[in-house]
């Protein structure tokens, strides 16, 4: 995911597994093999991936991101509808309202996998379905104690307050509404979400399973460097199938290779052929840092099965419990492999639109008279057919969904002898190396051709503000290409990412002894700045704008549909509550996160009491934003900044004495 835009991928531990390198090979030509190896002889094979090598490969601490988020924009709605036998104008019927109305009601669901995906949006379909149990289980016991306690293993906006209140359960209140007679009385409800290690307990329970767990690229043997390794959801599917309850519904949820639920079909048939189990597909589309939003207002939600009576009949009673606050015509149905598809092509076109975008920063660049990227993109974004979104040129997108995706897609096209297909969307690859590498050489240029004796500031590290997800993180790549020029230090600060996480991501990145030794972690910006000669902006968090200088960027102001339901039994939907607590807050000057007073007092799990309070007084350091007037006092001649995201003040800065480079400028 790119740290300009709003996605991907997919948070404080950030990995389910076995993760990819951060060097990834250069996306080269990709050579034709036998058939995948998403077969059900590879799924079914002695110790392939047996239940008893999840735990060989348990979701790691680290790993928090099951299947990196993308965005909600930007995808074509994809609608299947059945068309009736007469002329070609005749009305299109949605298929599911030719079903049958009896479909299976939903008590309970299992989440398999505690991850970015797993997590928030089990907490989210927990928190507006109150009359539903849905359980969390995963491998990892730091990460269930994390999600237990008041410092969840995730930073996301809002997603604490959300799992407060399904896990704890919220208190009876009384609500005093501005210009009524009388207060509104809210009812305590009860805890619906259980975080916990009882795999088995809560699969053999469950109505409708997802299967959350991480699917990186492949580092080995057949396709290695572009093929997903879906290891772990077979896996995973192996332990659902010996313990699900006759007629569960299973969702795949991982981002995965198209055909991926057929191996599930496959492996559901091994295990119990004589019950019959329907398998939907139902990709997310968040975005790190707005993940609670990208849940709370979807732009649609994708439902795919197959186009049987049983699949179509499983698929609405998904629809079903999304429809508790997604409006129906946001929530489109398909087959399978459309929405296996419909999920890689999203983020490669996404990412496509990043690319375009950073090629016509190249050309500004070179132009000269004035040519600015921003005024071409602003031009373009009053497009109506184009849109504004994802048009945001720097130095690249980074993260782990994007160029997995390209690649996974890429593959796919290659297998199907699609070479002119597979090369194209592998271009977006390269002009995404390009970039980094243009922006490399520029740093050494301006500095003369030399970084030896010179200090260099790195602000940002994370892929993207708003997360602590340092996979793939374009800031990597940087600072690889600057240790080989052997400077004096490297600098690197990120008020989102914590110190063992950055150093943990640079050490995989095979720099020499003495290279590595020339990266230091800092844990304010002075420090990082103190003395250096440049300051390279790699992440746009807002901190970096100045506490001098105004906000460049725009407030993102989503679209929101109409609650559809106000009561549910007679209750308050949290859609309506939501909208009762802006309204007093709005009225009362209230600013706190629970202006009703409806969640329980806060506690924490053992062992998380002294961490929260390091925590909250690390992120009030972390938090103070960069004086460019006191920097440019800090910092040695030149004084150069580097914006790689166009996230500063040109013009503000040179004035404070500062020479300033930007993308496409």
């Amino acid at each position: 995911m790119d740290a300009n835009h709003t996605h991907n991928c997919c948070c404080s531990s950030r990995r389910d597994g076995p993760q990819s390198p951060l060097v990834s090979p250069s996306p080269g030509p990709l050579t034709r093999s036998l058939p995948s190896t998403h077969s059900l002889a590879s799924a079914l094979s002695p110790g392939a991936s047996t239940p008893g090598s999840w735990t060989a490969h348990p979701w790691s601490p680290e790993s928090a991101n099951t299947s990196p988020p993308s965005t909600r924009s930007g995808s074509p709605e994809l609608k299947v509808r059945f068309q009736t036998d007469k002329v070609n104008t005749a009305p299109r019927v949605d298929v599911t309202e030719v079903l049958p109305t009896v479909t299976k009601s939903v008590k309970s669901i299992c989440f398999v996998g505690a991850g970015f995906v797993g997590g928030p949006t089990a907490a989210v379909i927990a928190y507006h379905n109150p009359d539903i149990t849905v359980n969390v289980v995963d491998l990892n016991e730091q990460r269930i104690a994390a999600w237990n306690s008041s410092q969840l293993p995730i930073h996301e906006d809002g997603l604490l307050k959300v799992v407060r209140t399904a896990r704890d359960g919220t208190l009876d209140t009384m609500v005093k509404i501005p210009g009524l007679p009388r207060s509104l009385k809210l009812d305590a409800r009860s805890p619906n979400l259980v975080f916990s290690t009882k795999v088995n307990e809560a699969i053999e329970v469950a109505d409708v399973i997802f299967i959350c767990v991480n699917t990186p690229t492949k580092t080995y043997g057949l396709g290695a460097g572009s093929m997903a390794d879906i290891s772990m959801v077979e896996s995973a599917s192996r332990t659902v199938a010996q313990h699900a309850k006759k007629g569960a519904i299973i969702v795949e949820k991982s981002t995965v290779p198209c055909g991926t639920a057929r191996v599930i079909q496959d492996i559901f048939k091994y295990y119990r052929p004589d019950d019959d189990f329907e398998i939907l597909s139902n990709p997310e589309f968040l975005a790190e840092g707005t993940a609670v939003e990208n849940l709370m207002h979807p732009d649609r939600i994708l439902i795919g099965s197959a186009r049987t009576l049983a699949g179509m009949k499983a698929a609405e009673s998904l629809k079903n419990v999304y429809a508790a606050w997604v409006p129906q015509e946001r929530i489109i149905t398909v087959n399978t492999f459309s929405s296996e598809l419909s999920k890689l092509v999203a983020n490669t076109m996404l990412a496509q639109r990043i690319s375009s975008m950073n090629a016509v920063s190249a050309m500004c660049e070179e132009i000269g008279l004035g040519s600015d990227v921003d005024d071409v993109s602003l031009a373009l974004g009053q497009d109506s057919r184009i849109g504004p979104k994802f048009l945001q040129a720097g130095v690249g997108f980074g993260g782990s969904c994007f160029e997995k995706d390209i690649l996974n897609l890429s593959y796919l096209a290659r297998e199907l002898h699609l070479d002119v297909v597979a090369d194209y969307w592998l271009g977006i690859l390269k002009i995404n190396e390009y970039q980094r590498e243009r922006y490399v050489h520029r740093v050494v240029k301006e500095l003369n051709g030399s970084l030896r004796g010179k200090k260099i500031s790195v602000l940002g590290f994370a892929f993207k503000d708003g997360t602590n997800d340092t996979r793939n993180s374009i800031a990597v790549h940087i600072i690889k290409s600057l240790a080989e020029e052997m400077p004096l230090e490297i600098a690197i600060f990120d008020p989102g990412c914590a110190a063992d996480e950055i150093m943990e991501e640079i050490e995989k990145i095979g720099l020499t002894k003495a290279q590595l030794e020339r990266v230091k972690i800092c844990s304010n910006w002075r420090d990082s700045v103190k003395q250096a000669s440049a300051v390279c902006i790699l992440t746009q968090w807002k901190q970096f704008r100045g506490s001098q200088l105004g906000t460049k960027a725009s407030v993102k102001t989503p679209s929101k549909p109409a609650i559809t339901k106000t009561f549910v039994n007679g209750k308050l939907t949290e859609m309506a509550i939501l909208e009762l607590e802006a309204m007093v807050a709005r009225d009362l000057n209230i600013t706190d996160e629970d202006p009703l007073r409806r969640l329980k007092p806060e506690g924490a799990a053992e062992g998380f009491e002294i961490f929260g309070l390091a925590a909250q007084m690390m992120e009030e350091i972390s938090q103070e934003p960069v004086n460019w007037f006191e920097a440019a006092s800090l910092m040695q001649e030149p004084r150069w900044v580097f914006d790689g995201r166009n996230v500063v003040d040109a013009i503000e800065l040179q004035s404070l004495g500062f020479k300033v480079r930007g993308i496409g400028k």
